[in-house]
């Protein structure tokens, strides 16, 4: 296999694991998008917060999207450079009585099976819009 053989094979397993990533925040559990990441993999959401790096701290993380009475993620934009993807989405949850919307923009690196090394979200309290 030559060098672009094997960065377009990383390139499409990146690009399957960040359209998994937004499938998995509106319709997936905690544990699915936990799975997406590698071992020993951290979380910086957003950046500045406390970094989370075992599957127990990101389960209980994402559970708190999962756990929502309702949840859509749309993905606007992504690029691929090597072994780091930067993408921008739209998550929109909330209940009958309330929904919030954000548009963060997430920065992850992953290993050579397209698992998630890092992540790190790229937002603040100001860019949370209550709809």
């Amino acid at each position: 296999m030559t060098a672009d053989q094997q960065a377009s094979t990383l390139s499409d397993k990146i690009s399957a694991t960040v359209e998994a990533y937004i499938s998995h925040l509106t319709s997936g559990t905690a544990d699915d998008l936990a799975d997406l990441f590698a071992e020993g993999a951290t979380v910086e959401d957003p950046i500045g917060a406390p970094v989370r790096s075992t599957r127990d701290e990101l389960v209980e993380f994402y559970g708190i999207i999962t756990g929502m009475e309702s949840r859509n993620a749309t993905l606007k934009w992504t690029r691929i450079a090597g072994d780091t993807a930067v993408f921008e989405f739209t998550l929109v949850t909330g209940n009958s009585e309330m929904k919030f919307e954000i548009t963060p923009i997430d920065i992850m690196v992953f290993d050579e099976n397209g698992k998630i090394a890092s992540m790190r979200a790229v937002w603040e309290s100001s860019d949370l819009k209550q709809l």
